[in-house]
């Protein structure tokens, strides 16, 4: 399967995802326990890639598997980044208001491709950095406000621990990607084999998420097994699917391409969710909007269009050259 098939499909997916989450509420507000979502997430990814390795396992060759303590145990170094960037996600909004968090959190993308240079020794061109920085500025502008609707000093009117946290979170969330795309591509593992092994460890840190709710809350509403269904309807469930689906994508852009193409196709997913949000709900598009959609085109094109489309490549063959290519072909034509 091609990368950018599955890119395109990454970004639909991740577009609907913040829709479907939306119509899930009821009244404004979500009937069932939310921290149970990436839970059952999790569970079916791990189920997928056990059905999908089982699957491979029939065919000849065995796929290969590690299972030394040694490999396995960088596996849950993943899930203890999100974990920490989750909470650092909820300090840094305790600073600042949630357009402000929403526009410092585009620094994961310049974060992305600097640890993509420092850890994974990737090489970029100098055209493929500015269409890095391009992305981040026009997911930016989408998401600024106009003066009537917002302050226009807002964003740099957060106390200083805000922005020192927002850089944090950039990247916290660079890094955990990173380390992923690391973790698959360390060796020649089957991809279900090591998606097992990722989502083993998430079911475990989400269910231990669980449990400290339920003895934060004093099991209020009962132990978390006895909730975990109740409140859900199809729109729920098509969180879950989508949350799922979502992440069995990631995991193969990060085994067969790169974190960068992860970036674009996210990048990408919101601005399409802006604009179906215009459609389905009463969501006003923006000059910002269009800026910001037409920067990251160009960004997208700049990133992974050959360089001859980007630059006019003149033919540097002299006449002289071209005199004695000409008496050489007639030379041959003669002889022969």
């Amino acid at each position: 399967m091609q990368w950018y098939l599955v890119a395109t499909l990454l970004t639909v997916l991740t577009s609907s995802q913040g829709i479907l989450t939306t119509l899930s509420q009821t009244n404004g507000s979500y009937k069932y326990d939310y921290a149970t979502v990436p839970f059952l997430a999790e569970v079916f990814k791990l189920a997928v890639s056990s059905l999908l390795l089982w699957k491979e396992c029939q065919k000849s060759p065995l796929p290969k598997m590690t299972t030394e303590w040694k490999t396995v145990s960088l596996y849950p170094i993943p899930s203890v980044i999100y974990l920490i960037h989750n909470n650092v996600q909820f300090a840094t909004l305790t600073f600042v208001d949630t357009s402000t968090y929403q526009i410092m959190g585009n620094l994961k993308i310049v974060t992305t491709g600097i640890l993509f240079r420092l850890f994974l020794g990737r090489r970029l061109s100098n055209l493929q950095w500015m269409a890095i920085v391009l992305l981040a500025v026009g997911t930016t502008t989408s998401q600024v406000k106009g003066c009537g609707e917002a302050s226009c000093d807002s964003i740099f009117s957060a106390p200083i621990p805000g922005y020192m946290l927002g850089v944090l979170s950039a990247c916290l969330s660079a890094l955990a990607g990173i380390y992923t795309e690391f973790l698959m591509k360390k060796n020649n593992d089957s991809l279900y084999w090591q998606n097992i092994q990722l989502y083993t460890f998430g079911s475990i840190f989400n269910l231990a998420k669980l449990i400290v709710d339920d003895f934060r809350g004093g099991f209020e509403n009962g132990p978390w097994w006895h909730r975990i269904f109740n409140g859900y309807t199809v729109t729920t469930w098509l969180v879950v699917l989508n949350l799922g689906s979502t992440g069995l994508l990631v995991s193969w852009l990060m085994k067969h391409a790169d974190n960068i193409v992860k970036v674009y196709s996210t990048s990408m997913a919101m601005l399409l969710t802006m604009t179906l949000s215009t459609f389905l709900f009463d969501f006003k598009p923006t000059l910002q909007l269009f800026l910001g959609i037409v920067i990251c085109m160009m960004s997208l094109h700049m990133y992974f269009a050959p360089p001859n489309m980007l630059l006019d490549m003149p033919l540097t063959v002299k006449s002289g050259e071209e005199e004695k290519l000409i008496e050489v072909s007639v030379d041959r034509r003669t002889r022969s």
